[in-house]
């Protein structure tokens, strides 16, 4: 098990200083390995790095209505039950128990702020700019910032279907997103642009390599790759496949939506070469 000194020391030997902008993403088992657990893990990025964000998403304010715009990858008047137990998003309404207990730490830090987006906020720490360049049309803006201000992803002892960062790649790569409505205080909104699957993205590990630097201290993963650099990578590949980082399960809504506006986008240019 790590303390925190040597939890500090693996930081620092991933590469981050207090020059770091990070967005960490946790395993739910992390906070077992390291002596404090999930106070230990946000207490030491905070020393160690200039600047810290994590994901505080609150996907059960989502409801789904009865109808609704087409190839949404939702099946409308379905699941009524879920929209009674909906909740209507509020800033310190806990972050979604998938996400792990650090993330929930890290939204109730004394010096945390958290962005307003009823689903996929942000909780961050000397990131006021980024977070604030989130909108319900961009969701993932405060990525495209620190991909700007040469931010960095670490995944501990994650994979990289945790990593949100390809969303933001998808959005830029043009792929489509979806739209999703949550509860608030002033009713019901629509958010746009929201992401399909991740179950896909561990493929983009093969496009990584040099870029990406993980290791192993006592027991626990940890990895680092430069947040603009794996956005490149991923856009790139996407441009190159539009069925990139899709997931192979037969029967999932969004990434079978995503394949059909990709046919969709390859017809009229087939119809123009055999003209």
């Amino acid at each position: 098990m790590l303390t925190y000194r040597l939890f500090v020391q693996a930081l620092k030997d991933s590469g981050l200083d207090s020059h770091s902008r990070v967005i960490a993403h946790c395993s739910l088992s992390s906070p077992t390995k390291v002596s404090g657990g999930a106070e230990t893990i946000v207490g030491a990025l905070t020393a160690t790095c200039e600047a810290v964000m994590m994901p505080a998403f609150t996907e059960r304010t989502t409801i789904i209505p009865p109808l609704g715009p087409p190839d949404n990858a939702l099946e409308y008047g379905s699941e009524t039950d879920r929209n009674q137990e909906a909740e209507i998003y509020h800033p310190e309404l806990p972050v979604d128990s998938e996400l792990g207990q650090v993330s929930e730490v890290m939204r109730g830090h004394p010096q945390a702020q958290r962005s307003n987006h009823p689903v996929l906020s942000f909780a961050g720490i000397n990131l006021e700019e980024a977070l604030q360049s989130q909108t319900l049309d961009e969701p993932f803006a405060p990525i495209g910032w620190l991909a700007e201000f040469d931010g960095d992803v670490l995944l501990i002892d994650t994979d990289p279907r945790s990593n949100v960062s390809l969303h933001k790649a998808e959005r830029m790569a043009g792929r489509r997103g979806f739209i999703r409505w949550a509860l608030t205080k002033k009713g019901v909104v629509e958010c746009r642009n929201m992401p399909g699957c991740a179950d896909g993205f561990d493929a983009i590990r093969s496009r990584l390599e040099g870029i990406s630097h993980a290791a192993e201290y006592g027991g626990l993963r940890l990895e680092v790759v430069p947040v603009r650099d794996l956005v490149n990578a991923a856009v790139g590949w996407i441009h190159e496949d539009p069925r990139a980082l899709l997931c192979d399960r037969p029967f999932c809504p969004s990434c079978a939506a995503v394949r059909t506006s990709v046919r969709k986008e390859d017809a009229p240019l087939e119809d123009r070469e055999q003209g």
